[in-house]
C-alpha cells in the first residue's frame, strides 16, 4: 500500500504542542508499518463530500483525517478532534480535470464569503476597484490550476480581495494569479494524459503530497517543516534547475523567493546528470553550510552516495583545505591580527592623513585583495569596489605603509586569507584538472575579489561549471565590482526570481521600502524589484519608537510574551540587533518576557527550542514566524563607527547602501510578524518603513 503525507498534515502538526506531536508522530508511524491494523480506530467522515476521508485517533482528543483507498493511505491534517472532522469535511481529494494534478480542494458550497480580512487596510472609494481576472477565459484560468467550482469567485476578485481569495487555492493557482495581478505572465501548469498517468505523480501534486518509503524517510519527514524539505519546485525554478548554460549563470531575487531551493537542487542535478563528477555547493559562512547539509539530506535520503560526490563547504573552509596541499604553506593572520599590523605600520609613518580604519580598508580591497607587491602595481590598479579617488600623491604616500605591511607579513611568514586564495589561483591555472567540475555558490552577492579569482580559476568560462545564487539587495560584507572584470561575465545568462515563499506580503511591502524598485551591479545586470509577490498574507508589521531604552524594553518583552500566548513556540521567534553593543539591551527585553533564549554567534549555534539573539550580520540565512529587531536608533542603524571611518563621500554612500541592506535582511527573517522598535532618537531609516506614524512616547 502506498502510503503518502501531504503538506497541509506536516504544517498543521508544527502546530500542536511537543507532547501532542510526539502522539502523532507514534501514530503515524503505526499507520505506515501496519495501515490496516483494526487498532487504528478509524471512523468514517459521514458528513464530508470525498467518502475516503477517515479520522484515526491519537488520543481523546487528536485526530488524523487520512484519505484512504484500497491500494493508498494519505495524512492530509491532524488537529483537535473538532476542528480535524471540520477541516475534513470542508475538503476532497479530486484530479484537476485539465492538468491532471491531484489537488486538496475546499468546498466552495461551505465558504459563506470571501472577506477581506481586518488587517487589511481598505480605503474607503466611490467606485468599485477594477476586477484583476474577468477578461481570462475559463480556459485558461483552469490550466493554471483553478478548481472549476472557484473559477467564478476568480472572476469577480479584485487587488483586496486576491490574496485572501489565494488562501483557498491550491498553490499552482494561487502562484499563478497573484502573478498576473501584478502584471506577469505565468506559464500554465504542465497537463499530463489523465488515462496513463497517477495523479499523484504530476509535479504539482508532488509538491503538496510526497510518498514515505520507510520509517527513516517519514521520521525525516516529521522533524522538518514541509517548507524546509524543498524537494520539488515551482516550475519556474525547476527549468532554471535543469538548464544547460554556455558559461557562468546567476539566479538573483528578494528575500524568500527560493534562490537557496535552486542553489541545492541545481548542485544535485549537476551530480545525478553527470556521473562520476564532483560538485561543490558553497556559501560564505560555516554556519551556512550546516544548514545546507541538513536540507541535502532531506533531499537525497535515499540516494546517500550523491553525497559522496557532492560537497558543501563555506568558502573559506574548502580553501583552507585545499591550502594544506598547496606548495605554499604560511600561517594565516585573521582579520583582527591584520588590523592590528596596519595600524601598527601606519604609526610609523610620517603625513599620514587618513583614518587607521580607511587605510585598513584600502589595504584589504586593494593591495591585499590583488596581492599587490610594487609602486607600479598599486599605481596602476583599478581600484574595484572603491568609490573615493586617490590623486598619484595621495597613493605614493599609503604605499609607503602598505609596502611595511607587506614586509612585516613576509618577515612573519605569514598570509591572509587573500593571500590563500590568490595562491590557490594561480595553482589551478597551472593544473589541467581541478578539483571539481562544477560549482554552485549560494549567497554570491557577498563574494569577494580573490573568492571569485578563485572560483573563475575553477570553472571559467565552461558549460554549467559556475552557477550563482545571491540578492544585490542583501550584500552586507563586500563592496560592488566588476565581475566581468574578473573573468566571470553572467550577462545574457541572468533570471530573476518573483515569487516569495517566506515572507508575508505585508512584511515584504514594507521591508521593500529601504530598497530602490531596482538594483544593478556594477556591470550593468540589473534586478528589478517592484514585480516580487508574496503568496500568503498576514498581519501587518509593527513600528515603534520610545523616548528610552526602558519603554523600549517593555514592549518587546510584552510583545514576546503574546507571541507565546498565541500559540508561537520560542524557536520559532528571532530577536535581531545592530551589533554586539546592542545585545545586552535585546536580553533585557527576553529575560523579561520570561521565554528561553540563546545567543548564536560565529561559533556556536542557539540552543535548540530557545528563541533565537542574534546580531543582523548573523541573521543571513535564518528564518522565524516572528521577528523583533531592537535598538534601532540613530547612530546604531546605519553604524556611527563606520560611518567615522569613511574618508569621502563616495565612501559613505557606500555605507549607507550596505547598512540599509542590513536592516531589509533583518526584517525580511520574519515570516508572518514583525516589530521593529528604537529606544531613543530612530534610525532616519525608519522613516522609510513608518511614513505616516507619529513617534510614540
Amino acid at each position: 500500500m502506498e502510503f503518502r503525507i501531504s503538506d497541509s498534515f506536516t504544517s498543521s502538526l508544527a502546530r500542536l504542542t511537543g507532547e501532542e506531536q510526539k502522539a502523532v508522530k507514534t501514530t503515524a508511524f503505526d499507520l505506515q508499518m501496519n495501515p490496516q491494523n483494526p487498532g487504528h480506530r478509524f471512523h468514517k467522515l459521514d458528513r464530508a463530500q470525498d467518502k475516503n476521508f477517515w479520522s484515526v485517533r491519537v488520543n481523546r482528543d487528536i485526530r488524523i483525517i487520512v484519505h484512504r483507498s484500497k491500494s493508498s493511505l494519505l495524512l492530509c491534517y491532524v488537529d483537535h478532534h473538532d476542528d480535524a472532522y471540520e477541516w475534513g469535511e470542508k475538503r476532497k481529494l479530486e484530479t484537476h480535470p485539465k492538468t491532471g494534478a491531484a489537488q486538496l480542494v475546499e468546498i466552495r458550497e461551505r465558504v459563506e464569503e470571501i472577506r477581506v480580512p481586518h488587517y487589511v487596510n481598505v480605503e474607503t472609494v466611490s467606485s468599485p476597484k477594477p476586477l484583476l481576472f474577468h477578461k481570462i477565459s475559463d480556459d485558461e484560468l483552469l490550466g493554471y490550476g483553478v478548481p472549476p467550482e472557484w473559477l467564478a469567485d476568480v472572476k469577480v476578485a479584485d487587488e483586496d480581495s486576491i490574496l485572501e481569495l489565494a488562501e483557498h487555492l491550491p498553490s499552482e493557482a494561487s502562484e499563478a494569479l497573484i502573478e498576473i495581478a501584478v502584471g506577469g505572465k505565468p506559464e500554465p501548469s504542465v497537463s499530463i494524459a489523465l488515462q496513463t498517468t497517477d495523479p499523484l505523480d504530476h509535479p504539482d501534486a508532488q509538491r503538496r503530497f510526497r510518498e514515505m518509503s520507510d520509517a527513516e524517510e517519514l521520521e525525516r519527514a516529521l522533524d522538518f517543516p514541509w517548507e524546509k524539505w524543498m524537494i520539488f519546485l515551482h516550475p519556474a525554478q525547476q527549468k532554471l534547475v535543469e538548464k544547460d548554460f554556455n558559461g557562468p549563470a546567476r539566479v538573483s531575487g528578494s528575500a524568500g523567493t527560493g534562490k537557496t531551493i535552486v542553489a541545492l537542487h541545481r548542485a544535485v542535478h549537476l551530480a545525478r546528470k553527470n556521473p562520476g563528477s564532483r560538485v561543490l555547493l558553497t556559501t560564505f559562512t560555516d554556519d551556512l553550510a550546516e544548514v545546507l547539509k541538513g536540507k541535502l539530506k532531506c533531499l537525497i535520503g535515499s540516494t546517500p552516495r550523491l553525497a559522496e560526490r557532492l560537497e558543501i563547504h563555506s568558502m573559506d573552509s574548502i580553501a583552507l583545505r585545499m591550502y594544506k596541499f598547496s606548495a605554499s604553506q604560511k600561517r594565516l593572520l585573521k582579520r583582527q591580527d591584520l588590523f592590528n599590523l596596519v595600524s601598527k605600520c601606519a604609526d610609523e609613518v610620517e603625513g599620514l592623513r587618513f583614518s587607521k580604519a580607511f587605510v585598513f580598508e584600502e589595504w584589504i580591497q586593494v593591495v591585499d585583495a590583488w596581492q599587490i607587491c610594487t609602486w607600479e602595481e598599486y599605481r596602476d590598479v583599478r581600484r574595484l569596489g572603491r568609490k573615493s579617488q586617490l590623486a598619484e600623491s595621495q597613493r605614493k604616500t599609503l604605499w609607503v605603509l602598505f609596502e611595511k605591511v607587506n614586509g612585516e607579513l613576509e618577515r612573519m611568514n605569514s598570509v591572509s586569507m587573500a593571500g590563500i586564495y590568490l595562491a590557490l589561483t594561480e595553482e589551478l591555472d597551472d593544473k589541467e584538472n581541478n578539483p571539481f567540475d562544477f560549482v554552485v555558490v549560494d549567497e554570491a552577492q557577498d563574494v569577494n575579489i580573490p573568492q571569485l579569482r578563485f572560483l573563475s580559476a575553477l570553472g571559467g568560462d565552461e558549460a554549467n561549471a559556475l552557477f550563482f545564487a545571491g540578492d544585490l539587495g542583501q550584500r552586507i560584507f563586500q563592496q560592488a565590482f566588476s565581475w566581468k572584470s574578473l573573468g566571470v561575465d553572467i550577462r545574457g545568462r541572468s533570471k530573476t526570481l518573483n515569487v516569495n515563499y517566506r515572507t508575508s506580503h505585508q512584511i515584504r511591502m514594507q521591508a521593500d521600502r529601504l530598497l530602490g524598485s531596482s538594483i544593478s551591479d556594477v556591470d550593468g545586470n540589473v534586478d528589478h524589484r517592484n514585480d516580487t509577490v508574496s503568496v500568503f498574507n498576514g498581519p501587518p508589521s509593527s513600528i515603534r519608537n520610545f523616548n528610552s531604552y526602558e519603554d523600549e524594553i517593555a514592549c518587546v518583552s510584552d510583545w514576546l510574551k503574546n507571541l507565546q500566548d498565541e500559540g508561537i513556540k520560542p524557536r520559532e521567534i528571532g530577536v535581531i540587533v545592530r551589533s554586539e553593543s546592542e545585545i545586552i539591551r535585546a536580553e533585557s527585553a527576553i529575560r523579561k518576557s520570561g521565554l528561553p533564549y540563546g545567543l548564536l554567534d560565529s561559533h556556536i549555534n542557539s540552543p535548540h527550542g530557545n528563541v533565537t539573539l542574534c546580531t543582523m550580520p548573523l541573521a543571513k540565512g535564518l528564518e522565524f514566524k516572528a521577528v523583533a529587531v531592537m535598538a534601532c536608533d540613530d547612530e546604531i542603524v546605519p553604524s556611527q563607527e563606520r560611518i567615522e571611518g569613511v574618508a569621502d563621500n563616495a565612501d559613505l554612500e557606500e555605507i549607507y547602501d550596505t547598512e540599509r541592506q542590513l536592516l531589509y535582511v533583518a526584517c525580511t527573517r520574519a515570516r508572518d510578524r514583525l516589530l521593529v522598535t528604537s529606544g531613543e532618537v530612530p534610525s532616519e531609516f525608519l522613516e522609510d518603513l513608518k511614513c505616516d506614524k507619529k513617534r510614540e512616547t
